[in-house]
């Protein structure tokens, strides 16, 4: 198996220049974990910090259009859609970010990125309520982040 972005020379960002435009599209899922009294504030509306999922949604969806800034050898590319969607269980919300676009290359980074986004912006807005006694987060994490489709057509 060969790196595309590493050779002899060093790290180099990949040709796709010659590639044809197809579209492209990448969905990606990630799970946090909080404490069940925190879903429910949430769920309700009453965290201090305003609406988690909504401001969750518009910072993922800003992460996806700002990967290529990221993450150095990602291209920047021409984007036609994006959706970040939420399902809530008794101790975790998961969080879904689909991408969509016309393009020369694969978009599953800009998925990976809004999705992980996504959920940290959820524990900013929620550490306060998450915190033990010791300002510890004993229960809080973030789990799973993966891509669960991809599609080249």
């Amino acid at each position: 198996m060969e790196l595309t972005h590493v050779n002899e020379k060093g790290v180099k960002m990949v040709e796709v220049g010659q590639k044809d435009v197809v579209f492209r599209k990448a969905i990606a899922k990630g799970r946090i974990r909080l404490k069940p009294e925190t879903i429910r504030l949430i769920q309700e509306g009453k965290t201090k910090k305003g609406n988690v999922i909504a401001s969750a949604q518009i910072a993922g969806i800003l992460a996806v259009k700002r990967t290529w800034e990221i993450i150095p050898l990602c291209h920047p590319i021409p984007l036609t859609g994006v959706d970040i969607t939420f399902e809530f269980g008794k101790d975790y919300i998961e969080a879904t970010c689909e991408v969509r676009a016309y393009y020369k290359t694969g978009v599953e980074m800009e998925a990976l990125t809004g999705v992980s986004v996504a959920l940290l912006t959820i524990w900013d807005m929620v550490k306060a309520v998450e915190k033990d006694e010791k300002g510890q987060y004993p229960f809080t994490r973030i789990e799973d982040i993966r891509v669960v489709e991809k599609i080249k057509e």
